[in-house]
Formats: C-alpha cells, sequence, structure tokens
C-alpha cells in the first residue's frame, strides 16, 4: 500500500506547487522618484564630473595640450565608469537617454584628445562644446 502512496503524493505536491508558482503575482513595481538617499549620491557621484567642465575650458582656451590630454586620459579616466554607474541607477525612464549621452561625451572626449595631439585648436573647441552639451544634458537627468 504505501508503494502506491508515495508515488501518488509526490505527484499531488508536484501539481501544487506548479499551481501555486503559476498563480503567483510576479509583478514588480517600477520606482517613479528618487529616495533622499539615492539623490545625495548621485549628486555626490556627478560632481566632479561638473567640476570638470571648467578645468578643462581653460587648458583648451590656453592651448595647453599636454595638461589636455593629461586630463582626459587621468582624471576623466574615471568619470566612464561613474557615468555608467550612475545611468544604471536613475530611474527607468532616464537610464537609456543618460546612457547613450556618457557615450556621445566620451566620443567628444575622443576627439579632443585627437585635436589635442594635434594641436588643432579649433577642433578641440568644436569637440569640446558637444562634450559640454552631451554632458549639461546628461547632468540635467541627475536629481
Amino acid at each position: 500500500m504505501m508503494k502506491f502512496i508515495r508515488p501518488f503524493l509526490s505527484v499531488v505536491l508536484v501539481l501544487v506547487t506548479t499551481l501555486l508558482v503559476s498563480c503567483g503575482d510576479a509583478k514588480v513595481a517600477i520606482p517613479t522618484t528618487y529616495t533622499d538617499a539615492q539623490v545625495t549620491q548621485l549628486q555626490l557621484l556627478s560632481a566632479p564630473i561638473a567640476a570638470a567642465k571648467e578645468s578643462m575650458s581653460t587648458m583648451i582656451e590656453d592651448e595647453n595640450w599636454v595638461d589636455t590630454r593629461t586630463f582626459i586620459h587621468g582624471p576623466l579616466g574615471g568619470a566612464r565608469q561613474t557615468m555608467t554607474y550612475v545611468a544604471r541607477n536613475l530611474l527607468e525612464k532616464d537610464r537609456s537617454s543618460a546612457a547613450e549621452l556618457a557615450k556621445d561625451f566620451f566620443s567628444d572626449l575622443e576627439k579632443i584628445d585627437v585635436a589635442a595631439m594635434d594641436k588643432d585648436y579649433g577642433a578641440a573647441v568644436s569637440a569640446f562644446r558637444n562634450a559640454l552639451k552631451d554632458i549639461d544634458s546628461y547632468l540635467e537627468l541627475v536629481p
């Protein structure tokens, strides 16, 4: 008799478990606002990026190509990781825009780097203007 009850009980338990799992509510609430802690963290992470704008502007205006390239590869080298992290922690509606703006910003930095290597003031200023537009748009997404 026990030989028949165990397999039957196993099948019943599998069916009950399957029913409970399939009827479960898997809706995940998507946050629509930031907590105070998130706002503070995002602002702290994005502050150095905003401050970098002024330093870069002065170096390009002075045609200080060595410091411009050093600044791009040094302090701004870690900015890519920071900007990616910040973009991933924004609200869902802003994530893709922030990621695309970060990508455009670093493309502009690469153009500035090439212009600085070639000592091409016009190309550096043009790429810097584009970088400013991208970084300003990016920072507007950060609370």
